[in-house]
């Protein structure tokens, strides 16, 4: 251990929050892909029965919760 130096520890460093870095940009790009797909859906004619299930479980949710005062900012 004692050849471990400032250098290895700061390889370390930028080695843990460069595979850090990658994992959140992999996360990113499922995120949008998600996204893009949900937009997609929305926007086509023939809706997919997974967005209708999608769109009536938000409908019966908003009926069931008292409306709520949005600020346009």
């Amino acid at each position: 251990m004692s050849d471990f130096s400032a250098y290895g520890l700061l390889g370390l460093c930028i080695g843990f929050f460069w595979g850090i870095g990658c994992s959140l940009a992999i996360l990113y790009s499922i995120y949008l892909g998600g996204y893009r797909k949900g937009v997609e859906d929305s926007l086509a004619e023939v809706k997919s029965r997974r967005f209708l299930e999608a769109k009536k479980k938000v409908q019966t949710r908003r009926q069931k919760e008292p409306p709520t005062v949005r600020n346009s900012a």
